[in-house]
């Protein structure tokens, strides 16, 4: 991905080499091993409709430095919101009093893979339109069409709009020579409209499915191109799917062939596999907040995770990719490399720490944190299933090859175990299949399995031209709490009997 901007001149005009020169000096003196300094400033500003009025209109800024150290075997963090050099040169002291005081609670030594020395390197996001250039009040005007769009057709009762926008800044230096500078910025619209039945005291809703991106400003507007949403043709056709939805019939549960939309399939493959294959989570260390992993490293190389044509990457590099960055908070630059490969568990997630600990000569570059104030841990890449590699079949083709099952559009609600082994997925939209075509919509749709029976019911993808991103902006993970932005890529696919719940009858209405 080539750069169209570059990092903001007044980052840079922070006094980011003395800050480094000054912590991994006094690191240095006080006898680590290894030590690192991030300088990390995140913007913010979300803004949120209802029914055409504005609700809330929030900007956010958080700036500080933050140190690691290695000190006998054992870490060491400590951060601070001034940024001078004798700030930064107290808070490296106080990260090697953190390891020294931590020392014989340590029963792992803190081994780092190896990795090259980056000085000087750069790395800016692809993004066209800057959010934060673009006035506050031209962003409420645009939302305020798009949902009168919305509001002004029949049956659309309620709509809400929202945009969230994040521009993230990093400098990184450590001891063995690297200095890293990067900017990224992501940028998630949403609209959503609500059908309300008064007599019956119920409601319906439909939302568009725009993913998270990492683009900016460009992903809204009219003008449909490369880098933008075709909001207009969306916005136009959402009445119509949430008029049907409300008089959909409810589904018959039961084992039923699926055709999962990529729009749906990313949230699956985020729970079922990006999360199961974190390594950190493999060996029990989330086990406490977030759980465990069914895929544990001794099953690696042989673990069924599903069908033969089942391929999944991650990648760090992705374009556009919420979790795409040059370089991450251990230093490493990015890659892209197999978790699953003919359908059988081949790697996992890890950093510098965990690389050493699984045989492996080098992190693939998974360490992030979400604030100066909160050390890196292990975070999710870009987790994406590969499309059909020999024909590009399309969606179409592959709802053709279903006699009688339902085509799932959209995400929504889910579920899923602390092991990510049991799960169930709702949708926005769910059609049912007919001889090969679509017949209508259904409602109260939801699909239960476990991750290998689900994985393993998969007989067919989609080509490359339906392989798409989604992705979320708050995968949450730690203690305490960090959240970080990821995207998935998918194509559509075939899978034979899922079974389906009827949400309805299992809610016991």
């Amino acid at each position: 991905m080539t750069a169209t901007r570059d990092v903001d001149p007044d980052f840079l005009a922070l006094p980011l080499r003395a800050l480094a020169d000054a912590a991994l000096s006094t690191a240095r003196a006080a006898g680590a091993t290894h030590a690192d300094l991030r300088v990390h400033r995140l913007l913010t500003q979300s803004i949120r409709l209802r029914d055409g009025a504005v609700q809330s209109a929030v900007d956010g800024a958080e700036l500080g430095v933050a140190v690691r150290v290695v000190v006998d075997g054992t870490w060491g963090f400590a951060s601070h919101a001034e940024l001078t050099p004798d700030a930064a040169a107290r808070t490296a002291a106080q990260a090697v009093e953190v390891a020294r005081a931590l020392r014989e609670l340590n029963r792992e030594r803190v081994e780092l893979a190896p990795e090259p020395v980056y000085p000087d390197a750069v790395w800016v996001s692809g993004y066209e339109v800057d959010p934060f250039e673009v006035p506050t009040a031209e962003k409420i005007e645009l939302l305020t069409d798009y949902s009168s769009r919305l509001s002004s057709a029949d049956g659309v009762d309620h709509v809400t709009a929202s945009v969230m926008q994040v521009k993230e800044q990093t400098f990184y230096a450590d001891l063995a020579g690297s200095s890293i500078t990067q900017q990224r910025v992501r940028l998630h619209p949403q609209l959503e409209a609500t059908a309300v039945d008064q007599s019956a005291g119920s409601f319906e809703t439909m939302r568009t499915l725009a993913p998270p991106v990492g683009r900016g400003w460009e992903y809204l507007g009219d003008v449909v191109g490369p880098a933008s949403w075709d909001w207009a043709t969306e916005l136009a056709r959402i009445p119509e799917w949430l008029a049907e939805k409300v008089k959909a019939p409810s589904v018959t549960a039961g084992p039923t062939d699926l055709v999962i939309d990529p729009t749906n399939l990313w949230l699956t493959i985020h729970e079922s596999i990006g999360h199961a294959t974190e390594y950190d989570r493999a060996i029990g260390y989330e086990a406490a907040y977030a759980g465990t992993s069914f895929a544990t490293p001794d099953q690696l190389g042989t673990l069924r995770y599903g069908t033969e044509i089942m391929h999944v990457t991650a990648d760090r590099t992705e374009d556009h990719g919420l979790a795409s960055i040059g370089y991450d908070d251990d230093g490493v630059g990015s890659q892209r490399w197999d978790l699953v490969r003919g359908g059988t568990l081949v790697g996992y997630q890890l950093d510098r720490v965990f690389a050493p600990r699984l045989g492996l000569e080098r992190s693939n570059g998974c360490s992030y944190a979400d604030s100066p104030h909160h050390v890196p841990i292990q975070r999710m890449a870009n987790v994406s299933l590969q499309p059909d590699p020999e024909h590009d079949t399309s969606t179409e083709e592959l709802i053709s090859r279903v006699e009688d099952g339902i085509y799932v559009v959209g995400d929504k609600s889910w579920s899923i175990d602390m092991q990510r082994y049991n799960f169930q997925f709702t949708g926005q939209r769910f059609f049912r299949i007919r001889n090969g075509v679509l017949a209508g919509q259904l409602r109260d749709v939801a699909y239960q399995a476990t991750t290998t029976d689900f994985w393993g019911s998969m007989e067919a993808l989609g080509g490359a031209s339906t392989w798409q991103l989604g992705g979320a902006f708050n995968c949450g993970k730690a203690q305490p709490g960090q959240v970080a932005a990821v995207s998935h890529g998918c194509p559509s696919a075939l899978f034979r009997g899922v079974n389906v719940l009827n949400t309805q009858v299992e809610g016991g209405r």
